[in-house]
C-alpha cells in the first residue's frame, strides 16, 4: 500500500478559519461554489482514476481566474499549507490524490478559448479546456491538436502539460512537449509567469521544457499556448492479426525499422480483443492471439502506397487476417474497440490498475512474453492495450478490490512490469506520470545522485514543498521540509 505523509495538525485544527479565508479570494458566482469545505462534497474529491486510493480534502478550491490562482496559492504559501493541483481527475497513477491537510485546486472552471491564430497555427487556452475541445473549436477551419490521450472528451489541457500526455497519434505527431508553445506559471508564492508564446523558441534556460511534465511540483499552469496543425487530406486504417503476441511485437519493431511513420500504431492481445468486440462489435478476429491496428494519412494515393508497404511487411510474418479499410466508416469501425479499450475491460472486472511503462521497440516480443509469465505466477490475468509504435506499454492487471490479497498481488505484478521496463532500456512512465503510483520505484531508474538533483529543482521552486506533496519523489530521503509539517 502506498504510505501519505501525516497531516499537519495545526492546519487541520484551523480549518473553518482556512475555508472562510479562501471563501473571501474565491467567491460563489453563477456556476457555484466558489470553495467547497463539507464533507459530503468533499467526497467527489477523493481521488482520481487511481480509485484504489482515496483521501478526502481539506478543502476544495475552483477559481475562475489567473488572478484567483495566484491569491489562493499565495495564501497557502504564506500559511503553510499543502495544495493539490487537479483538472479532470483523469489521472492514472493518483497525480491529484489530495491529502487530509491539503488544498485541492481544481481547473475545471477555467474553460475559455482565448485566442485562435490560424496563419501562426496556434490557439490560446486555459488550463480547464478539454484535450479534444481544442480540437472541436478548429476543426471548422480544417485544422486540429494532435495529442489524443484515450481520456481526450474529459482530460483537460492543463492536466495534458502535467504529465506530458500523448495518445494514439502520438508516433507522429509527439506528445503534449512537441505540440506546446507557452504557458502562463503561477508559482507557489503566488507570482504569474510568462513562458514561451507565439513563437516556435525563447531565449534563455529551456523552462517550458522543465514544467512539461513536472506533475504540479513546480507551480500550477492556468494558460496554454497550443501548436494547431492542418489536417491531413484524409487517413485509413488496417487491421492485422496474429498468432502470438511476439509475432505481433516483431512485427511492430519491423515496420519501425522500415522507416515507414505511420500516424498511429496500437497493439491488442486475446483478452482485449474478446472484451472488445464484446462491448464494441467491430469485427475483430476472435482467433487471433494478437491485433494490429495501423493508421495512415495523407492524400488517396499517399495511402494506398503506405498501405500496401506495410500490408507487404505484416505479409512476412504469416497473419491469420489483414483487413484495409476503404472508407472513413470503416476505419471508424476498426478504431471503435480500441477507443472503448478500457471500458470494455471494466466488464470483465471492475477493477484493474492501467500499467504506463515504456520500452525499446525492439524489446516488445521480450516484454510480452515475460508480462505473460508474470501473469501465471501471480495468478493475475492481464489485457495488453498500448501504443506499439513508441514503446508505451498500457497492460491493464485485473483484480478483485475486496480482496486485500489480490490488490497486494496486482500492486507487485505492476512493480515488476516497470522494473522488467527499465531492465530493457526503457522508463517507468511514457504518458500516466509518476504520480504516487510509481513514486516509490523511482530508485529503480534514478541514482541517489540523479534524484538528489531533482529534489534540488523542486526545492528551488517550492523550499516548503507544498505543491502536490508525497507524489513522484519516494519519501524516504526527502528534505526535512517535506515530511516536516510547518507551523500554520
Amino acid at each position: 500500500m502506498i504510505e501519505l505523509p501525516p497531516p499537519n495538525p495545526a492546519v487541520l485544527a484551523r480549518r473553518a478559519e482556512i475555508v472562510a479565508a479562501l471563501r473571501a479570494l474565491v467567491p460563489d458566482t453563477a456556476l457555484g461554489h466558489g470553495v467547497i469545505g463539507d464533507e459530503t462534497r468533499l467526497k467527489a474529491y477523493e481521488t482520481d482514476g487511481l480509485s484504489a486510493y482515496r483521501q478526502p480534502p481539506l478543502a476544495v478550491v475552483l477559481p475562475t481566474s489567473t488572478a484567483q490562482v495566484a491569491a489562493v496559492l499565495r495564501y497557502c504559501h504564506q500559511n503553510g499549507i499543502r495544495v493539490v493541483p487537479r483538472g479532470a481527475g483523469t489521472s492514472l497513477s493518483g497525480g491529484a490524490l489530495p491529502l487530509a491537510d491539503a488544498v485541492v485546486i481544481g481547473l475545471m472552471r477555467m474553460n475559455r478559448i482565448l485566442e485562435v491564430d490560424y496563419d501562426n497555427r496556434l490557439a490560446v487556452v486555459e488550463a480547464g479546456v478539454t484535450n479534444l475541445g481544442i480540437t472541436q473549436a478548429v476543426a471548422a477551419e480544417g485544422f486540429f491538436y494532435a495529442p489524443d490521450p484515450s481520456s481526450q472528451l474529459a482530460c483537460m489541457i492543463g492536466g495534458n502539460v502535467m504529465m506530458n500526455s500523448g495518445g494514439a497519434h502520438c508516433l507522429k505527431y509527439g506528445v503534449t512537449a512537441n505540440n506546446l508553445l507557452g504557458v502562463t506559471f503561477v508559482t507557489i508564492e503566488g507570482e504569474v509567469i510568462e513562458i514561451g508564446g507565439g513563437h516556435l523558441d525563447a531565449a534563455g534556460y529551456d523552462w517550458l521544457g522543465l514544467i512539461t511534465g513536472s506533475e504540479g511540483q513546480l507551480g500550477l499552469v492556468t494558460e496554454v499556448t497550443v501548436r494547431i496543425l492542418r489536417a491531413a487530406e484524409g487517413a485509413r486504417a488496417m487491421l492485422a492479426a496474429f498468432r502470438s503476441n511476439e509475432v505481433a511485437g516483431q512485427v511492430v519493431d519491423a515496420i519501425i525499422g522500415s522507416g515507414i511513420i505511420p500516424v498511429a500504431l496500437e497493439f491488442m492481445d486475446r483478452p482485449a480483443i474478446h472484451a472488445c468486440e464484446a462491448f464494441a462489435h467491430a469485427g475483430y478476429p476472435l482467433d487471433a492471439e494478437s491485433l494490429l491496428i495501423i493508421e495512415v494519412e495523407g492524400n488517396l494515393e499517399e495511402q494506398d502506397i503506405l498501405l500496401g508497404k506495410l500490408k507487404e511487411i505484416c505479409g512476412r510474418f504469416d497473419p491469420i487476417s489483414l483487413r484495409v479499410a476503404e472508407t472513413a466508416e470503416e476505419s471508424l469501425a476498426i478504431w471503435k474497440g480500441r477507443k472503448g479499450a478500457f471500458g470494455a475491460v471494466g466488464r470483465i472486472s471492475p477493477d484493474y490498475l492501467c500499467m504506463d511503462g515504456t520500452i525499446p521497440t525492439g524489446e516488445l516480443p521480450h516484454v510480452l512474453r515475460r508480462i505473460g509469465e508474470m501473469s501465471e505466477s501471480y495468478g493475475l490475468q492481464v489485457a495488453n492495450i498500448f501504443h506499439a509504435g513508441d514503446g508505451n506499454l498500457h497492460p491493464l492487471i485485473m483484480f478483485d478490490a475486496n480482496d486485500p490479497e489480490s490488490f497486494r498481488k496486482a500492486e507487485a505484478f505492476g512493480a515488476d512490469i516497470l522494473k522488467l521496463c527499465v531492465e530493457v532500456g526503457g522508463c517507468l512512465t511514457g504518458e500516466h506520470g509518476v504520480g504516487v503510483e510509481k513514486r516509490d520505484l523511482m530508485g529503480v531508474q534514478f541514482t541517489r545522485a540523479e534524484l538528489d538533483r531533482q529534489r534540488a529543482i523542486k526545492s528551488a521552486f517550492d523550499p516548503a514543498w507544498l505543491l502536490n506533496p508525497a507524489k513522484v519523489f519516494p519519501l524516504d530521503g526527502l528534505p526535512a521540509a517535506a515530511t516536516t509539517p510547518r507551523a500554520a
